[in-house]
């Protein structure tokens, strides 16, 4: 039985899938699987995949689309390792992650899931000037509410007895149990990982190295604003019961933050009207992000005044102009993506 899994949720991954692979079968800790879920794949990933069935190392698994959070689940229910890591079919490892992380993991007993900094890659492969570089040590359920220190799913590996620990089943599901919840196409990840800190005594810590690549796509970037909200305000109503108090005393930042988020994310896709009426919300609904990131927050809403007087290139000189150097380089992939 191999002492790790890496699930590998894949979907019309072609261009990429090779790579990820690569990265995946090059890990200096060598007692792990690799669980590889083609969800339902039309472009020819169903072939690649079966490609790699011939290695020892791999298990390939195709099913019908059910969503990244559908593969994740068919991938933790297909896994035999105790530490279970996700990488999607986009992005990459470092050699050494599975390796720190399981050190990481095995040093802390109290510990569900260990996440790294991630350096950010365009759709070529090649590094961006930016990374992220989230909050590492004393998480909190409030510090996943307001910013998701995990950042990325493809940072996490995570023990899988701590999974189970939240995994339900729906009454029409008839095959697993789910860790993810499969109704959301959006949000998934925070869902799980808030639902995971509200419910049990888990606690979740990251390793400052930087052992993940994280993908930027222009198709990441182009989904709807609205969707997005949509999918963060559902996971708030489902998950309140399990602390009414909690949401209560952080709902209003938590709010701020994400429309902080998807102002920035309309100025990527140049959308004027939404990004000054998603900054201007967020400053309305709770000073705290400007109290506590001054510098993205400010930055964040010069972008969204400029946006219709001068354009991309004014912006970006604009914010290199007012961001300190370092502040440019820790920026977070979700604020990209």
């Amino acid at each position: 039985m191999p002492k790790a899994s890496i699930i590998v949720p894949a979907y019309n991954a072609t261009k990429t899938l090779p790579e990820t692979m690569n990265s995946l079968l090059s890990q200096t800790y060598r007692d792990y699987e690799i669980v590889l879920v083609d969800d339902g794949s039309t472009d020819g990933t169903t072939e690649m995949a079966q490609s790699y069935s011939a290695n020892p190392r791999v298990y390939v698994r195709h099913q019908t689309n059910r969503g990244l959070a559908g593969a994740r689940n068919s991938g933790i229910a297909a896994a035999r390792g105790d530490y279970i890591g996700f990488c999607d079919a986009d992005d990459l490892w470092l050699p050494q992650k599975l390796q720190l992380h399981i050190d990481h993991l095995e040093a802390s007993p109290d510990l569900a899931i260990s996440y790294s900094a991630s350096a950010l890659i365009d759709e070529q492969g090649q590094r961006l000037r930016v990374a992220q570089k989230p909050r590492l040590r004393g998480v909190t359920p409030a510090h996943v509410f307001k910013r998701n220190p995990i950042g990325n799913g493809s940072s996490v590996v995570a023990r899988r007895s701590a999974l189970l620990d939240i995994a339900f089943r729906p009454h029409f599901e008839t095959q697993r149990d789910w860790v993810f919840d499969e109704t959301f196409r959006q949000s998934e990840d925070i869902e799980c990982w808030l639902r995971l800190m509200l419910s049990t005594d888990w606690q979740i810590e990251g390793i400052a190295d930087m052992l993940t690549e994280y993908r930027i796509s222009k198709s990441g970037l182009s989904a709807s604003i609205e969707q997005q909200l949509a999918s963060w305000e559902r996971m708030v109503a489902k998950l309140t019961h399990l602390n009414p108090e909690f949401f209560q005393r952080h709902s209003p930042a938590a709010r701020a933050y994400q429309y902080r988020y998807l102002a920035r994310r309309a100025v990527s896709l140049n959308l004027p009207d939404v990004a000054r009426a998603m900054v201007f919300d967020s400053l309305r609904m709770s000073p705290r992000p400007l109290v506590e990131e001054p510098v993205k927050t400010v930055t964040t809403l010069l972008a969204a005044l400029l946006l219709t007087r001068g354009g991309a290139a004014r912006i970006q000189q604009a914010m290199r102009g007012f961001a300190p150097r370092q502040n440019r380089q820790n920026r977070e992939k979700r604020e990209l993506s």
